[in-house]
C-alpha cells in the first residue's frame, strides 16, 4: 500500500509498505477520507529536530473508512461498516490503517463521510472543554478561528458563555465564526486586541481565554486578554519548541492555566461519540467548514494550502483512490 512519510522537516514523500495484517483486538480499516488540522502542520514543520524522519503514515489522524477485517475479540463493528478510527500516533495517512478496536467508532449512515469525519476534531474540543470552569454568564475569547477555534465557539456557547469573542488574522475565517456561536469578532491584525476586548466588555478583560492557534504571539496574547484570577486554556500545539513567554505577566494575573492534548485516552471515546451524534442529529452543521478537497496524490499541495492558510482554506479533505 501507499503511505505518506515525512522524510525531513517540511518534506513529504510517498512510500510503499506492506498492507497491515489483522491481529486480535484490532480492526483493519480501508481509508476513505482524511482531513487536516493544525497538528498536521505542527508535525510537518514545527516538531522537535529528532522527530524527523517520521514513521510512514504521518501525519494522518483525522480519518474515516470502511472495515476491511476484524480480529479476534472485536464485537462492536463488522466488515463493511463505516467507521471513524482514531490514530493517537498520527500514522493513518495511508491506504489501510490497523487500529486497536478501542479507537474505532462506528458511524451512522445518514450523512456523507466528509461531514462525519469532522467529529474527530469536534471530539477533541469537547474533551478539552472538560478542563474549563463553569461558563454560565462568562465572557470568553477564542484566539484562532481555524476549525478547532470554530468548534470551541460552538461548545462554549453550549456551556453557557454569555459572550464568545472570536479572534483571528484571517477575515474569511471570522465570517464563519458567528455561524458557530461567536457573539463578537476581532481581526487582531488590524485592531488592537486588548483595547477591542475592553470595548466589548465595557472596560473589563475576559474571564476565560482559549488559545487555538499555536502561534507564539497568540500564546503570549492570552496573558494580556485574561482578567486577574481568570482562566487560560492552551489547545493549539506551539509552533516553536522554546520561546520567550511573558511569565511575569501571567504570574501577576494569578490565573489558572491548563494545557490539553491526547483525547484518545478518554475511556470509551465518549467525547468523539458525542461529537458524532451532534453532527449526525443535525445539532451542528459541519458543511461550512469544508472548503477544499484534494486527491491523495495531491497531499503535498494540501499540506501547503493548510500551512499557508491560503485560498480561503478552513478544513481540507483528502480523498483516497477509489473513494471520490
Amino acid at each position: 500500500m501507499k503511505a505518506v512519510q515525512i522524510v525531513a522537516r517540511g518534506q513529504v514523500e510517498f512510500v510503499e509498505m506492506p498492507k497491515p495484517k489483522i491481529k486480535a483486538g484490532h480492526v483493519l480499516v480501508r481509508t476513505s477520507l482524511l482531513s487536516l488540522c493544525g497538528s498536521d502542520v505542527y508535525m510537518l514543520h514545527y516538531a522537535a529536530d529528532d522527530t524527523y524522519p517520521c514513521a510512514p503514515g504521518a501525519t494522518g489522524h483525522e480519518m474515516v473508512g470502511v472495515v476491511e477485517a476484524i480480529g479476534e475479540g472485536v464485537s462492536e463493528v463488522e466488515v463493511g461498516d463505516r467507521v471513524l478510527a482514531l490514530a493517537p500516533r498520527h500514522l493513518a495517512m495511508c491506504e489501510y490503517y490497523l487500529a486497536a478496536s478501542k479507537y474505532v467508532v462506528p458511524l451512522p449512515s445518514n450523512l456523507p463521510l466528509e461531514e462525519l469525519l469532522q467529529a474527530q476534531q469536534l471530539g477533541t474540543v469537547l474533551y478539552a472543554c472538560q478542563r474549563l470552569p463553569n461558563l454560565n454568564g462568562k465572557n470568553v475569547v477564542v484566539i484562532g478561528q481555524g476549525s478547532a477555534g470554530l468548534w470551541f465557539n460552538f461548545q462554549l456557547r453550549r456551556m453557557g458563555a454569555k459572550r464568545v469573542i472570536a479572534m483571528d488574522l484571517q477575515e474569511y475565517r471570522l465570517k464563519l465564526s458567528e455561524q458557530y456561536g461567536a457573539t463578537h469578532t476581532i481581526h487582531n491584525g488590524s485592531l488592537d486586541p486588548v483595547q477591542s476586548v475592553r470595548e466589548i466588555l465595557e472596560g473589563k478583560l475576559a474571564d476565560v481565554v482559549v488559545e487555538a492557534a499555536g502561534d507564539v504571539d497568540s500564546i503570549n496574547l492570552t496573558i494580556d486578554l485574561v482578567r486577574k484570577y481568570g482562566e487560560i486554556l492552551y489547545f493549539g500545539l506551539p509552533r516553536e519548541q522554546g520561546f520567550a513567554y511573558n511569565f511575569e505577566g501571567l504570574f501577576r494575573k494569578c490565573c489558572r492555566v491548563n494545557t490539553v492534548v491526547g483525547s484518545a485516552v478518554e475511556e470509551n471515546q465518549t467525547s468523539t461519540r458525542i461529537a458524532i451524534d451532534l453532527i449526525a442529529s443535525g445539532q451542528v452543521d459541519a458543511k461550512p467548514l469544508l472548503t477544499h478537497r484534494f486527491a491523495f496524490a495531491e497531499v503535498e499541495k494540501a499540506y501547503e494550502t493548510h500551512h499557508a492558510r491560503s485560498d480561503g482554506a478552513v478544513k481540507i479533505v483528502i480523498e483516497m483512490p477509489g473513494d471520490q
